[in-house]
């Protein structure tokens, strides 16, 4: 009998060996997913506040449409004027179209700490267009409001606003989220 415990000896040591080598596996495994998920976490976050920032920009932009005209980059409308998608990637916009939002600016909703930079819009004077709202032509209805009035329609002018939460230069590697609006006015 003997024997067969000296064969025996260190089975024990080896079999806890291999069991802490596994749990310690466990554990590195349990936090490299505990990480993954902080910056999965972190960069949704900053997704969003650049989603907020740029939605910022662009109630800024529709509030000072009326009140300031030298916000407007160009008449996209005119002949030869050619206005692409993206305004900010466009090297034929005019020097100074890129407009920036001041901190506190949007009745307090925007703050430049949130985020990683500050919004930006740029402002396109996309022209007059028929205002469907209005007209009252072939088969729109003729109610009393309406009553006389057929086939005349007025015009209104659209803007295209295009903004986004930061400058790509400027930021970095932080999210960078950019808007457009279509806003009428008159």
């Amino acid at each position: 009998m003997s024997g067969a415990r000296n064969s025996q000896r260190g089975v024990a040591l080896v079999v806890a060996l291999i069991l802490l080598v596994v749990v310690a596996i466990v554990g590195l495994l349990a936090m490299r997913g505990t990480i993954m998920q902080q910056k999965m976490s972190n960069n949704a976050y900053d997704r969003e506040a650049a989603f907020q920032a740029a939605e910022a920009a662009i109630r800024v932009a529709t509030a000072r449409i009326g009140v300031d005209t030298g916000d407007i980059a160009r008449v996209c409308g005119s002949g030869g004027v050619t206005c692409q998608a993206n305004p900010f990637t466009d090297s034929t916009l005019p020097a100074g179209s890129i407009k920036s939002v001041a901190a506190g600016a949007a009745s307090g909703q925007f703050t430049t700490g949130v985020s990683a930079g500050t919004p930006q819009y740029v402002v396109e004077n996309m022209g007059n267009w028929y205002d469907t709202s209005t007209d009252t032509g072939y088969n729109q209805s003729a109610n009393a409001a309406q009553y006389g009035a057929q086939g005349v329609s007025t015009t209104s002018t659209y803007y295209r606003i295009t903004a986004r939460s930061g400058d790509p230069t400027v930021v970095g590697d932080r999210a960078v989220v950019v808007l457009q609006a279509m806003v009428k006015q008159g």
